[in-house]
Formats: structure tokens, sequence, C-alpha cells
């Protein structure tokens, strides 16, 4: 079995419309010990619907854990239960969305007012199932923004057998800002988070918010067992490339030389995936972000943009999107 908390030293935050499997894979190439999230997936929509659409994902993939939103604890086991046998090696509960979407369906951050209900959704999630069941969350909702407030909700689920816990260092607005900025316009508080884990030592403590550089997840794991990274390594998945060896101790990085190489050695992944009939620009979404900076990259942008939705379109035009870059470091 897995060393979890060995692989939380580097995690990949669960983000809608942006963690599909596709890119999971991508970045599985870059890294082979950070852990990778899924995107948030509706308990109701995992059980009531196609489980395919949702479960799919290549072995490869792991150590991979699967976020889950909702707030009905009966619904939350049966899904953990079919997470845990698809072969996902977590299982996360989703409390720190701030999107209308989300809050009308009574979950996400606005279940913070929820201690009571969130704990018993991890103590019969964990009665239900082997894999680890993790809490990813805020530091509070509107003008519920003590330490307090803070601490005691992690304490109430704590309590009831939660002990691994994700900490977006930011508030949560409910009403008045959008998904967007509810990352960037609260302040950060990266003191709430240490001082979680100095208070409740016993716990295996994430940070999230903010995080931009290789050298900002080192200093923050001098106070926490964790980082966990969104859009950095999204918008610029090169950041994860020394990932293995300042992270997590290995004797080398993945080896591709340069950017192309990299995308080179995605490609027999892109031709299975197109065999099996998946479209490439839901593929290429997800690699706007490898050139940022290098002359040619907006060409390549453009060529992704107009020719990969195109019925039919193949490999050759991620090909030949990568001809306009110039340099490759």
């Amino acid at each position: 079995m897995r060393d979890l908390n060995f692989h939380r030293r580097l995690s990949i935050a669960p983000m809608l419309d942006y963690t599909d499997r596709h890119e999971r894979r991508f970045l599985r190439l870059l890294s082979k010990d950070v852990l990778l999230y899924t995107e948030m997936i509706a308990a109701n929509a995992l059980v009531h619907a196609d489980p395919s659409r949702f479960l799919k994902h290549d072995p490869s993939e792991n150590p991979v854990a699967l976020q889950l939103g909702g707030s009905d604890p009966a619904m939350l086991v049966e899904a953990a239960k079919m997470v845990e046998g698809a072969g996902f090696d977590e299982v996360n509960l989703n409390c720190g969305c701030p999107s209308e979407r989300v809050q009308s369906g009574a979950f996400g951050a606005c279940l913070m007012r929820e201690k009571d209900r969130v704990a018993e959704c991890v103590f019969k999630m964990r009665a239900a199932v082997k894999i680890p069941v993790t809490v990813k969350t805020r530091i509070g909702v509107d003008n519920d923004d003590s330490w307090e407030f803070f601490f005691d909700f992690v304490k109430t689920v704590a309590d009831a057998g939660c002990d691994t816990f994700i900490i977006h260092a930011r508030k949560a607005w409910l009403k008045g800002l959008s998904p967007k900025e509810n990352r960037e316009v609260p302040p950060l508080r990266y003191d709430f988070v240490y001082k979680l884990k100095e208070e409740m030592p016993r716990l295996n403590v994430s940070l999230n918010g903010g995080v931009r550089a290789m050298d900002a997840v080192l200093e923050h794991l001098q106070h926490v067992d964790g980082v966990m990274a969104g859009r950095e390594p999204y918008e610029n998945p090169w950041f994860l490339i020394d990932a293995d060896s300042r992270v997590f101790g290995a004797a080398s990085a993945p080896v591709y030389g340069s950017r192309k190489g990299l995308l080179e050695a995605y490609f027999p992944y892109v031709e299975r995936e197109l065999a099996d009939g998946c479209p490439l620009n839901i593929i290429t979404r997800h690699l706007f972000g490898m050139f940022d900076g290098i002359p040619g990259a907006r060409r390549y942008r453009q060529i992704l943009s107009s020719e990969a939705p195109r019925a039919g379109a193949g490999l050759d035009v991620l090909k030949r999107a990568m001809t306009a870059v110039q340099t490759t470091p």
C-alpha cells in the first residue's frame, strides 16, 4: 500500500474542468511521486449517473485521489465505495468550494457552518472504506473567519476520525465574489495553517493557496506536512520538472531535455486516446501553457485553438504547433 503521507508532500489541487484524466496523465510524466486529484464530482451524480464517466482513469495516474462534493452521509458512503472500487487511493470531501452552484447543493465551503454534519459524513465514510477519507476546506466563511471558528471546525471533524486536512489558506465569501475572485481577493493567512499544525501535531496538514514557486513549496514544508498547488502547475507544467528530486528526494528527475521532449513523451497516450475516439482538443486544451514566454508560443496556441477542434484532427496538429516554437529551454 502506498504511503500517501509521503506523496502528500506535494499534491495537485482538484480543479473543475482542468484536472481531468488527460491532464493527470500528462502531469504524471513530470512527477511519479506527486499526489494528483480529480475534479470535484458530486456524489449524487456519481451514484445516479454513468459512473464510468467519472471514474475512468489510467492506473498509471496513481497515486490519485478523487474529490467528492456532497452533504448526505448515505449518498457519500455509496459514492466512497465506488471510488474505492475503481482503484483510487483516497476520497476527499470538498468543504471549500464557494461557487453558488455548489452552495445550492448544500456542499462546499458552506459546510464549514455545519461541522457536525461534516463529522457525520466523515465518520460514516471511514467506516465504509479502507482508503483514507480526507477533507479540503478553507479557514473560514464570510464573517466567520476567526481562529476559534476554524479550529473548532477542524477539531470536530478530526474527532470523527479525519486525520488529514488540506487547507486553502483564505476564507471564502459565499456571496459577492466569483470563484476566481475567491481564489485571489481574500487575503492569505498561512499563519492559520501553520498554527493548526502546531496545535494539532497528530494531523497531517497540507497548505493550499498562492503557491507559485518550488522554493515556496520547500519553505512551507518547514511548517506543514504537505503543499497543494493548483494554477501554477496547470498554467506552467514545467513547474513540476524537478519536484521528485527537490521535494521527494529522488536521485534524479524525469529527463526530457526540453519541453518539446516532454510533449513527445505524451504522444503515445494521445494516439491511444484518439484511436479510442477522444477528440484531440479535449486533450490539447491542457497543453496551452507549455511554452509561455518562449518565442513562438503564441503561434503554437493559435494552431491548437484553430485546428485541434476540427473533426478528425490528429497528432499531426500538435506536432505542427510545436514546430512554431523557436526555442525549448
